[in-house]
């Protein structure tokens, strides 16, 4: 018999973590945390760790288990996952995966298999490093080349991501939104149920700002300075995170020069790009984008079985 399982995901300051408990306590759950942040140590008030207060005495997993010079990935993420979702099922509680990282919480909710064959830490700096000096959008261009279907699921600034794409691309010969796909058709091993918490716009944003000077106030800077001290750099995984290496490299002034009105502008900045959703006004408006989609890039440009794993634009070239 499948074992249960319950996901609630979605943006930013969207409400996850309450829902989460609330829930967590009407069906006897214990949560386990898919933030690819939270799991480590020193870092809680830019990823608005949840408090001991908070938690209302339910269990939380993954969260303050790695040191932030270590690296903590998708494939650790799932190894352990699966242990605590075993160890909360076989305690006859309901686990509760909650978070905002997808390919996270997809890696568990579909199997997915990790080798070190597609992994070079290498590549991997130097795309973080070519980043730096071009731009996000310049890397983001690279991936566009290589995996179309990659570059419109994930943001520019979300440099790890692309990273992860391009390298995967490089040592494989295979877009990572192809093997996503094919990870994603096989069964479940779980029952589940899946949340996506949501809202409208403006009031997410007036959420994302109330965050900001919540975080602020509670001493952010004075944490991302204790972070710095213990040799910490925006260019190990921990500090990748969304708002961390933004603040970093804000900081390369010195510290007494930042104001917190400017701290407060350039973390809204990064923290509303992380929620800019599509919104379209009329189901007619959709509809075009998708058929849009479709014609240019499924049917045109995207690899096709039938044709010896060619496009469709490669085989009208070689037809001229």
């Amino acid at each position: 018999m499948a074992k249960p399982l319950v996901i609630i995901t979605g943006p930013t300051a969207a409400g996850k973590t309450g829902l989460s408990v609330k829930l967590a306590k009407k069906i006897n759950g214990e949560i386990i945390s898919a933030d690819s942040m939270q799991v480590y140590t020193g870092m809680d008030i830019g990823t608005a760790k949840i408090s001991k207060e908070e938690m209302c005495g339910i269990p939380h997993h993954m969260i303050d288990i790695m040191e932030p010079a270590e690296e903590f990935n998708v494939a650790l993420f799932k190894k352990y996952a699966v242990s605590y979702i075993n160890e909360i099922t076989a305690r006859g509680h309901i686990p509760i995966i909650v978070g905002g990282t997808g390919f996270y919480i997809r890696s568990v909710l579909y199997d997915t298999e990790f080798t070190s064959c597609d992994t070079d830490y290498e590549l991997r700096q130097k795309l973080f490093d070519y980043a730096k000096e071009n731009g996000n959008d310049a890397l983001h261009a690279k991936l566009l080349e290589v995996d179309p279907v990659s570059a419109e699921a994930i943001h520019a600034n979300n440099v790890k991501r692309v990273v992860r794409a391009i390298e995967y691309h490089t040592l494989t010969g295979e877009c990572i939104s192809e093997h996503n796909t094919r990870e994603s058709m096989k069964s479940s091993p779980y029952n589940f149920a899946y949340f996506v918490i949501n809202m409208a716009r403006k009031e997410l944003y007036d959420r994302i700002d109330r965050r900001v000077d919540i975080m602020i106030n509670d001493g952010l800077v004075d944490e991302v300075k204790e972070l710095t001290k213990k040799g910490l750099t925006k260019d190990m995984v921990s500090m990748k995170g969304l708002g961390y290496k933004e603040i970093i490299e804000y900081f390369s002034k010195p510290m007494e020069e930042v104001t917190t009105k400017e701290l407060r502008k350039y973390l809204l900045k990064y923290l509303k790009e992380e929620v800019n959703l599509h919104e379209y006004k009329t189901f007619k408006e959709a509809r075009r984008v998708i058929f849009e989609f479709i014609e240019s890039w499924y049917n045109r440009r995207r690899i096709h079985s039938a044709i010896n794993y060619r496009t469709p634009k490669e085989i009208e070239k070689q037809a001229v």
